[in-house]
């Protein structure tokens, strides 16, 4: 039988007559320990925002690095964030939003605009029961207020996440009857849609400093397409709309939660299209500190790592040692790494990177003269490389104060060239995120191997990563979207 957890932000938020349920802060949550280990647990995030990077966004993050099962998901968090993400679910809604609505007596409707509290997809509208119920279901977040828009036909115009204090009075025992309702069912997961044409659409930006793929490998993955039977065709930001005519998605954009790649990615997910980068790669590789939490969970090797909030910041400095290497969340081509030599280093890089997240890693500092890079796909070995670190750095790729950049040496060898250990601790890393395309970077120490980060969006250039398998490089990618097509094709039938 799973355990029940509810999260708050601070303890007062659960008054002392609301009914006596498993209730611990968002802090004790964090801080890990035996909350951490425990297995088969059904977590309910009630802080008091979600927003991007805040303290309730990463307890619903690291709830599912444990491998708990969490309303509401990161997923859904980001489809609530915007209505350009939410929209793409709400056409069947819109439709029976339209039809019960329009039974309703007008004077029980404002003339342009009705509202709706859903607590755990109940409400206290009995004819809209259902509604409620489906929109639950599609944003499966304890508290959320939709509003309805008459323009025309009734359609949503907005839904948003609730706090637990915006239900007061007679509005707390309808939720908590909810509550024990939901708690009381049985986890399920929402359904997938299936396509099945051939057509491939690579995201990509021309304009982007340092993208992961350059032109030549971009036309290398369209010639690859011709010869195995599919059409490849480069799109961009501008094709936003058009992304349903196509089959399948291969993003060749740097990733970022909140920006358009992530929306491509959440449509042609939606859409029932193959899609590489999927949205759950995104949201559990761009996030250093997810990352983190479940390499840790998992017994992967890695440097000695903390998770820190400005409370605990010193706790790098004992448990860690200087030089300490603090990163920002979400980052990508060594952007938001900084190293600390002292306290005074410590503090200051430290104080400007939680202006813009309440959690930020701390790693030990390991220098090696290069770093492995493993590629993965379909949860096989892709290919391999030694990434060198830029002349005079500590990094691979070196930022100037100008915008500029300056990178490394590489060296591309095959795969029996490979350390095993290094493989295989590649291979589990990756297998933790899921069955698409990842980059996994390691260091070799003399403890054996560690793995430093997964990325959802490796590079893949002409002349690089492609100098040993070559043209099969490019084959083997669009051939593993062939595969997977197939495999639903199949499954059609």
């Amino acid at each position: 039988m799973a355990e029940h957890l509810l999260l708050v932000e601070q303890q007062g938020d659960w008054k002392p007559e609301f009914p006596r349920l498993p209730v611990v802060t968002a802090r004790d949550y964090l801080a890990g320990g035996e909350l951490a280990a425990k297995r088969d647990l059904r977590v309910i995030n009630l802080c008091r925002s979600y927003r991007y990077l805040s303290v309730g966004y990463y307890c619903s993050l690291l709830a599912e690095a444990r491998g708990h099962k969490v309303i509401p998901s990161v997923r859904t968090i980001q489809e609530l964030s915007s209505r350009e993400i939410y929209s793409l679910a709400t056409e069947e809604l819109d439709g029976l939003a339209q039809r019960l609505l329009a039974r309703r007596k007008t004077s029980a409707l404002t003339p342009t605009a009705y509202e709706l509290t859903i607590c755990f997809g109940q409400c206290d509208v009995k004819e809209l029961q259902p509604l409620a119920r489906l929109i639950f279901e599609t944003f499966r977040c304890p508290i959320l207020k939709v509003e309805f828009k008459l323009q025309g036909t009734w359609r949503i115009g907005a839904i948003k996440a609730l706090p637990l204090a915006a239900v007061t009075g007679t509005g707390e025992a309808p939720l908590f009857s909810a509550m024990e309702g939901y708690l009381s069912q049985r986890w399920r997961q929402p359904r997938a849609r299936l396509s099945y044409r051939y057509d491939l659409a690579i995201l990509h930006d021309p304009a982007e400093d340092l993208p992961p793929s350059d032109p030549k490998a971009l036309a290398r993955f369209v010639k690859a397409g011709k010869a195995l039977g599919v059409n490849v065709e480069l799109i961009q930001r501008k094709d936003y709309s058009r992304l349903a005519e196509y089959d399948a998605l291969f993003i060749r954009e740097t990733t970022r939660i909140g920006h358009h790649t992530f929306r491509f990615a959440k449509k042609a997910d939606s859409e029932g299209m193959v899609v590489i980068d999927d949205p759950e790669s995104i949201l559990r590789c761009t996030n250093k500190v997810y990352l983190a939490e479940l390499l840790a969970a998992h017994r992967i090797p890695r440097p000695k790592t903390l998770v820190l909030r400005k409370e605990n910041l010193m706790e790098a400095e004992d448990r860690i040692g200087y030089p300490i290497v603090l990163k920002i969340p979400e980052g990508s081509f060594s952007r938001g790494v900084f190293k600390a030599e002292e306290r005074i280093g410590l503090t200051r890089i430290a104080a400007k990177l939680f202006k813009e997240s309440d959690l930020i890693l701390a790693q030990e500092y390991l220098y090696t003269p290069f770093d492995w890079r493993i590629g993965v796909l379909g949860r096989k070995p892709f290919y391999a490389c030694k990434y060198l670190m830029s002349r005079d750095h500590w990094q691979i790729v070196k930022h100037g104060v100008d915008g500029g950049h300056e990178q490394g040496g590489f060296e591309t060898l095959a795969m029996d060239q490979v350390p095993q250990s290094v493989v295989k601790a590649a291979l589990k890393a990756a297998d933790l995120i899921g069955d698409g395309l990842y980059g996994v970077d390691l260091k070799e120490t003399p403890a054996g191997p560690v793995v430093i980060e997964v990325n959802d969006n490796p590079n893949l250039d002409a002349g690089v990563e492609d100098q040993v398998l070559g043209d099969q490089l490019y084959s083997r990618l669009i051939g593993e979207f062939v595969e997977r097509l197939d495999r639903r094709r199949e499954g059609k039938r």
